[in-house]
């Protein structure tokens, strides 16, 4: 009777153990042909080492001479940079863009910059904190390397999902309705929480959506961004908008994942569960996939997304390609 019940108990514990064991492979490696479209260039940062320090949250644009412009955030220096680039793996050495002011009251550090070129001229959105308060600040340049700051600050937290921060912003201009059109992240400074909506005639007068936030963490308690929602990017393609953005497990742990909508703004379809990115033992991008910029390569035909992955305190600039345009269908 004893060795019956012992082995009923074995027989429970082998069963939990494999039930276990499936379920943490479906969530971990589950519809890894998607995750395969997307690849990692190599287990090498393409940008950031001991002597650059931290840089994060970059932003990447096509310039007019054909070369990459990469504009990111510098820790150490507290600034912004910009660096450029003819294949979008080599890049140049860094050079400061745009510093902080302190004086302002409001951007002790700044950091986590949008750019758009039009009408001949550089514009710049980026994030100013001071105080574990976040606010969006713009700037000018006619050559995107001298900026000048005007009217500070354009965008602050207001509402009670925005918290002290509003902060991340990713501008696109939509030529067909002659908008500007703004998605940032708001909520708690150190991460933020949810993607909100906003809308500008000129760039510097803002329009917030009135049923912001248009984006929050995934209610599916088995997904990979069930925590928080934070930085996005967002395309509009063939009449939808796709939004790379970063999606929390916990405070510490960071994947890429992408979601579209017809109009940028309601019915976010997320594509499952699953991230196109995500961290990879013994690379510099162990504990988390920050922060995606993307670009269609229309001569090698291929996505190409810069990121920052982190391990420990280390944060640098990693690159992963896709050759399928349609990458979702």
């Amino acid at each position: 009777m004893k060795k019956n019940r012992i082995l009923i108990i074995v027989c429970i514990v082998v069963t939990l153990s494999i039930l276990f064991l499936f379920i943490m492979y479906h969530v971990l490696f589950g519809q890894q042909n998607y995750i395969k479209e997307w690849k990692k260039y190599s287990n090498k940062p393409v940008l950031g080492n001991e002597n650059t320090g931290t840089v994060f949250d970059p932003y990447v644009m096509k310039d007019l001479d054909g070369k990459y412009r990469m504009y990111v955030s510098w820790r150490k220096n507290k600034s912004i940079a910009v660096t450029t680039s003819e294949d979008g793996i080599n890049w140049s050495e860094l050079k400061e863009v745009l510093n902080r002011d302190k004086s302002t009251g409001w951007e002790d550090d700044i950091n986590r910059a949008t750019v758009i070129y039009k009408d001949d001229m550089y514009y710049m959105w980026y994030t100013g904190q001071t105080n574990n308060v976040s606010k969006i600040g713009y700037a000018v340049s006619k050559d995107g390397y001298s900026f000048e700051k005007i009217e500070q600050p354009v965008l602050v937290p207001e509402k009670e999902f925005e918290n002290k921060s509003v902060m991340n912003p990713y501008v696109m201009y939509d030529e067909e309705e002659m908008i500007y059109k703004m998605w940032y992240a708001a909520g708690e400074t150190y991460e933020p929480d949810v993607i909100a909506y906003a809308t500008s005639k000129d760039g510097i007068h803002w329009t917030k959506y009135e049923k912001n936030p248009i984006f929050e963490k995934n209610k599916d308690y088995n997904s990979l961004d069930n925590y928080k929602v934070g930085a996005c990017e967002v395309h509009k393609i063939n009449n939808e908008y796709l939004m790379f953005y970063i999606g929390y497990t916990d405070i510490n742990t960071a994947r890429i994942f992408v979601a579209k909508s017809k109009d940028g703004i309601n019915d976010w379809e997320r594509y499952g569960r699953y991230p196109i990115i995500q961290p990879e033992h013994n690379m510099f991008d162990s504990e988390a996939c920050y922060k995606p910029t993307v670009i269609w390569n229309k001569i090698d035909s291929k996505w190409m997304m810069w990121y920052n992955g982190r391990t420990g305190s280390d944060e640098f600039i990693g690159l992963a390609t896709c050759d399928k345009y349609d990458f979702l269908k």
